[in-house]
């Protein structure tokens, strides 16, 4: 069977460049920015449609052979329809399946990638798209990026990223993860940054890490696949998050519930041991949660986890998710008690407010208009509040600026590279404010 899915490439790649119905999908690989050498070290080729079962059977092999290579259908016919081909090899590179991409509006298979069947030679599960080629290079450079499509391969490749592989579309399998790990410990992956995407990222990290894998996440913006912009991937590599780091910010954006997000983002920590990664996950929660810094004290890593830390952990939960809300309601406070910093709240919008009441309050002290008696009543409670807590205008104008800076840090999570610099620059100018205050 191996030899005949060799011939069977063969054949494609012979029909993709030697002949006229190749014409176009050779200017469909041009304009993908595919050029021909990379396209002839991949042994890209084209099926017809028809001609590879009768050139297969004048060659000798049966049609029940032809099938069980996957390469004819039930009738006989040629199993592949007009289609881009991408011969799918083992890490020795033995040719073992193909994937074919659709070219066609009026193409019979309803996928726009089409695997060969499974069978005892090809199960998709056990395949590296590109391995054979990158083992080298992942030997010598001790890394491994997985990226999910063919396409993307092959465009880093051309453009000089070579210990790249993927992982045929789907979560990193077991048997994959044997064969990156007898190269090295260390992967990249790179996923579609959509919900699938995710899942599959995290269902593939979470069996890695089980295996002793150092992983790292290269997050592209959402649309975005590494093929789009091969050259400038080599940089995004320095910037991969950490699978702590990930893990986190993943439920971060999932979970609307502040607590919920805290609880999930604590037992995602607990598991984990004191290390820089850490660190950074954890700050990366008290940053997106508004949580004191001294809250961080009370996520014990797993080495030094205690039944009683973990449960004054769990303890205080409600608390340090009020510390958020607390600062806006002394912000207003402090507005009641010295009306001079009525400027300082009209700076901030109501997007700077997590509360709906804080933001009826913030409208209510900026334009002096009073919808309904509830906002009288806070007033009085508030006022009475910033005489007790003697909240002056320095500390309104510090308030002020706490909550200028959580939007922006919030604001720079997913933002592009030019709203990133000119967000950075916005935040070094409040925190350059808040240094002179104190």
């Amino acid at each position: 069977m191996t030899k005949l899915l060799e011939q069977a490439t063969a054949y494609f790649e012979r029909v993709l460049w030697e002949t006229e119905s190749g014409t176009p999908v050779r200017a469909y690989l041009g304009e993908r920015g595919l050029g021909d050498e990379v396209a002839h070290e991949f042994r890209l080729g084209l099926s017809r449609g028809t001609g590879l079962v009768a050139k297969a059977k004048e060659s000798g092999f049966g049609l029940d052979e032809i099938r069980a290579a996957g390469l004819a259908n039930a009738r006989g016919n040629d199993y592949f329809p007009f289609r881009l081909m991408f011969p799918l090899a083992d890490a020795r590179g033995r040719i073992v399946g193909f994937q074919a991409r659709k070219l066609r509006d009026d193409d019979p298979l309803r996928g726009k990638y089409v695997n060969t069947p499974e069978s005892d030679l090809f199960k998709k599960g056990n395949v590296l798209y590109g391995l054979h080629l990158a083992r080298p290079s992942i030997a010598k450079q001790d890394r491994a990026i997985v990226v999910e499509g063919n396409t993307d391969v092959i465009a880093l490749r051309q453009a000089g990223v070579e210990p790249v592989v993927a992982s045929m579309g789907t979560a990193l399998t077991e048997h994959q993860l044997r064969e990156l790990g007898r190269l090295t410990k260390r992967l990249f992956l790179c996923f579609d940054a959509d919900a699938a995407g995710q899942e599959a990222t995290l269902r593939g990290m979470q069996l890695a890490v089980k295996q002793g894998f150092d992983i790292r996440v290269v997050a592209l913006p959402k649309g975005e696949d590494p093929a789009d912009a091969p050259g400038s991937f080599a940089g995004q590599l320095g910037s991969a998050e950490s699978y702590l780091f990930y893990r986190v910010r993943i439920v971060l954006e999932r979970t609307a519930d502040r607590q919920e997000a805290f609880v999930a983002a604590r037992e995602i920590l607990a598991q984990s041991e004191d290390s820089p990664e850490r660190q950074e996950a954890l700050r990366l929660l008290a940053d997106r949660l508004d949580l004191p810094r001294d809250a961080l004290a009370g996520l014990a890593p797993a080495r030094a986890a205690t039944g009683p830390s973990t449960s004054a952990s769990q303890a205080t939960t409600p608390r340090l998710l009020e510390a958020g809300l607390q600062r806006e309601r002394d912000l207003l406070a402090a507005v009641v008690r010295n009306p001079t910093l009525v400027d300082e709240l009209a700076a901030l919008t109501p997007e700077h407010f997590d509360d709906p009441l804080h933001r009826r309050f913030r409208e209510y002290l900026v334009t002096g208009a009073a919808d309904d008696d509830e906002l009288v009543v806070l007033r009085a409670e508030l006022g009475a509040r910033a005489e007790r807590d003697a909240l002056d205008e320095r500390t309104g104008r510090e308030l002020a600026l706490r909550l200028h800076e959580r939007k922006l840090r919030r604001d720079l999570q997913g933002a592009d590279l030019v709203r990133a610099t000119e967000l950075q620059a916005r935040l070094a100018k409040i925190r350059s404010a808040l240094h002179e205050l104190a």
